[in-house]
């Protein structure tokens, strides 16, 4: 799987851009704050639907501009398919693959299967329960239709329960019908629970011996799934948060609700980790989950690293380029030095510019 190219008009503070990108690794270079992690955005985007900045699509489109577009191509088990997106102020984003449009977005997530490491996935440890939990469905919406499905009804079922919520408060012959709502939660629930304590059980396989080796054998890290409640005492938790539920007018037992922690044996790396511990382990988990995605969809995503390489020393640096392999990544860097002085092969350069990209090749 391979971007092959990459279109975008007014799209953050780009007016219009075209990029052919290599098989191999792609380096965009340049003094920060040019737009060199909007192409990545743009790509992830492509991808996912959503920015991994969490941004509005109003945000996203070019100052005094009402729409911008991004296309792009990419080559699929040796077929190649076209990827567009529409983003509109005042609407919902239009999106077509191969020029047809799909009715749900969610119909495109696995057409481009895509790992992005950034300085800011510090924060998934570092944060709170909400940014792990976002970091669980995007990856988990990218590789099983079945999840993502489950998680869109859960989230609609969520919005209802709490809107009929503040309604009773007001009219309390309404409390009769929140079981149906009830009912719906733990349906969607029970499997948005079982998939996540799956997947964490299945990264933990593949973090430990990363972390191992890129500490040189010092840490051991695991991953602890921490449920809100357990599948066999979903119904009756609920029932029991009834009254605290109309009290504040929101629903407080469910996955919405779920963490996970980052442990070296029993310390919460979160709470007492350094900086360095917090790094190197969000490091790992990016490996973990490349290898992950690479297992499931039989295939090689595309890595997006946004900055990363400042952020490791040398001896992480080179674990993380030698373990890229033949897979195609976009790496983004204010200048050239790694390369060079750690003799890394790399394929196709671009500097980046104030919104202009010039391929250097």
């Amino acid at each position: 799987m391979i971007v092959k190219s990459l279109e975008l008009k007014e799209f953050r503070n780009y007016e219009h851009l075209n990029l052919d990108f290599d098989s191999g690794i792609n380096i965009l270079y340049g003094k920060n704050a040019q737009g060199k992690t909007n192409i990545l955005e743009a790509i992830y985007l492509g991808g996912t639907t959503k920015s991994h900045r969490g941004s509005k699509d109003r945000e996203i489109i070019r100052f005094n501009k009402d729409e911008a577009h991004i296309r792009i191509n990419i080559e699929k088990n040796q077929v190649t398919h076209r990827i567009d997106i529409h983003l509109k102020k005042n609407k919902a984003k239009g999106v077509a693959i191969d020029g047809i449009p799909i009715k749900r977005q969610g119909e495109l997530f696995g057409m481009l299967n895509l790992v992005f490491f950034s300085p800011e996935d510090l924060n998934i440890i570092k944060n709170g329960p909400g940014e792990r939990r976002r970091f669980l469905d995007l990856e988990l919406c990218q590789l099983d239709k079945i999840y993502m499905y489950h998680l869109t009804n859960y989230n609609k079922a969520l919005a209802q329960r709490n809107h009929l919520l503040k309604q009773i408060s007001f009219n309390r012959d309404l409390l009769g019908t929140l079981y149906i709502w009830d009912a719906k939660l733990i349906e969607h629930g029970s499997v948005i629970i079982n998939t996540r304590n799956s997947f964490i059980r299945k990264i933990n396989e593949l973090i430990y011996p990363i972390h191992k080796k890129l500490t040189g054998g010092k840490e051991e890290l695991t991953l602890q799934y921490e449920p809100n409640v357990r599948l066999d005492e979903y119904p009756e938790k609920l029932k029991q948060s009834l009254e605290r539920d109309l009290y504040l007018k929101m629903t407080n037992v469910g996955p919405h609700r779920d963490d996970m922690a980052f442990l070296f044996g029993k310390m919460d790396i979160k709470k007492f980790g350094s900086q360095g511990q917090q790094r190197t382990s969000a490091l790992s988990l990016k490996l973990a989950e490349l290898q992950l995605v690479e297992e499931v969809i039989k295939d090689k995503p595309v890595l997006l690293l946004d900055d990363v390489l400042s952020e490791l020393d040398r001896s992480r640096q080179n674990y993380l380029l030698n373990s890229i392999g033949d897979i195609q990544t976009i790496i983004t860097c204010t200048g050239l030095e790694e390369f060079i002085n750690n003799r890394i092969n790399y394929n196709k350069i671009f500097h980046v510019s104030n919104g202009t990209v010039s391929c250097e090749n």
